[in-house]
C-alpha cells in the first residue's frame, strides 16, 4: 500500500510509542514525510524527531517551527499526545485536572494554533485530533479523563467549522480501550492482571482490546486527500462497543 499520501508532510504529537508510533508508521507507509514532536525522541526510521513539551506553548511554538522547517511545509496534524486519569470526580484534586487538562485539551490547542498558519498555505490541510470512547459512553474510574476528551471531542466540531472554508478539515478518531502500554500499566497495578483483561476486553462487543494499528489505520483514512468530504466527524474505533448492543454469548 502506498502513494495516497504522496508529498503529505505530517506532524504527529505523541508519536514515539503506542497508537502515535502506529499513526507513524501508517502514514509513511502512504507515503508521507512524518516529524514526531514528543518529551521523548523517536526511534521510528526516517522521521524527523523533534522534543516537544506540549503542556508549554513556548516548546510547542519553537517544536513546530522546527519541524516545518526541516519539513519544507505542512498539510497533516495529528494531535495524539495525551495522559490518562482514573477515578470518580472526588477522586483527583485540581492539581490533577489542570495538569490533565493542560496536556489533554490545551494541548493540542497549542498545537493547532501554532500550525494552522502553515496548514493555510497547504490548500489540502488536515488536523485529526485523538480523542475516545470516553467522550461518547460513561465509563466508570475515568471522570477527569472524560471530560478531556468530551473536550476535544466538542472542539473538534467546533474547529471544523472555523476552518473548512480555509481548505482544512478537521477530525477526530474515537478509539475503545486500546492496547497501548498505559493500560498495559494500569494491567500490571490491578490485582488480577488478567481478570482485568479480561474484563476490559469483555465490554467491547468484538471481543477484544483495540490495536493500536487499527486507529492509525482511520487517522490514515482522514488524513488522506482523497477524504476531501470528510469533515466535523468522530470516527469510533472501538469493536462497536459505542453502538452496538449484542445478546450475551
Amino acid at each position: 500500500m502506498g502513494g495516497s499520501h504522496d508529498g503529505v508532510r505530517a506532524i504527529v504529537t505523541g508519536g514515539a510509542s503506542g497508537i502515535g508510533a502506529a499513526i507513524v508508521s501508517a502514514l509513511q507507509d502512504r507515503g508521507a514525510t512524518v516529524a514526531v514532536l514528543d518529551l521523548q525522541p523517536s526511534s521510528a526510521e526516517g522521521v524527523v524527531s523533534v522534543t516537544c513539551d506540549v503542556s508549554s506553548d513556548e516548546s510547542v511554538r519553537a517544536a513546530v517551527s522546527s519541524a516545518v522547517d526541516q519539513l519544507g511545509g505542512l498539510e497533516v496534524l495529528v494531535n495524539n499526545a495525551g495522559i490518562g486519569a482514573q477515578g470518580t470526580v472526588e477522586d483527583n484534586p485540581d492539581d490533577e485536572w489542570r495538569r490533565v487538562y493542560e496536556v489533554n485539551v490545551l494541548g493540542a490547542v497549542r498545537l493547532s494554533r501554532a500550525a494552522l498558519p502553515h496548514l493555510r498555505a497547504s490548500g489540502n490541510a488536515s488536523i485529526v485530533n485523538t480523542c475516545s470512547i470516553a467522550a461518547t459512553a460513561g465509563l466508570p474510574q475515568r471522570a477527569l479523563y472524560s471530560a478531556t476528551k468530551g473536550a476535544i471531542a466538542a472542539l473538534t466540531r467546533a474547529m471544523a467549522a472555523d476552518h473548512l472554508r480555509e481548505g482544512i478539515r478537521v477530525n477526530a478518531v474515537n478509539p475503545g480501550t486500546a492496547d497501548t502500554p498505559w493500560v498495559g500499566r494500569l494491567l500490571s497495578t490491578a490485582a488480577d492482571p488478567a481478570a482485568e483483561r479480561a474484563a476490559l476486553e469483555a465490554r467491547q462487543p468484538h471481543g477484544r482490546l483495540v490495536a493500536a494499528e487499527e486507529v492509525a489505520e482511520a487517522v490514515a483514512y482522514l488524513t488522506s486527500p482523497l477524504a476531501r468530504s470528510t469533515t466535523g466527524v468522530d470516527l469510533a474505533v472501538d469493536g462497536g462497543m459505542q453502538s452496538l448492543r449484542l445478546r450475551p454469548a
